[in-house]
């Protein structure tokens, strides 16, 4: 998997986590709706500084939480959110 997959999967994971809205989490992270979406889908790539920033801001929403930029690029099995039906090839794809 690249780095983007991995940011797309952790970025999922966080925000579920945190039980929000693409838009929230948007918010959060100090991006735009459209561009989280983008990145969730794997649809763009991220700049460094981005994923900086990224990391950054979680950390400011969620005080406990010591994420570095390296996390959100590294892959964790654990971070594999809900599949829908349609994407269970691609969690096989991923897991193995």
């Amino acid at each position: 998997m690249n780095l983007c997959e991995n940011l797309a999967i952790n970025l999922k994971y966080y925000r579920k986590k945190y039980n929000l809205s693409q838009e929230k989490f948007a918010e959060i992270l100090g991006t735009t709706l459209s561009y989280l979406n983008q990145i969730e889908n794997n649809k763009v790539d991220v700049k460094s500084s981005t994923i900086d920033k990224f990391a950054k801001n979680i950390n400011k929403y969620d005080k406990k939480e010591k994420i570095k930029s390296e996390d959100l690029v590294t892959f964790n099995r654990n971070h594999i959110t809900h599949f829908s039906r349609i994407d269970e090839r691609k969690k096989e794809e991923i897991l193995n």
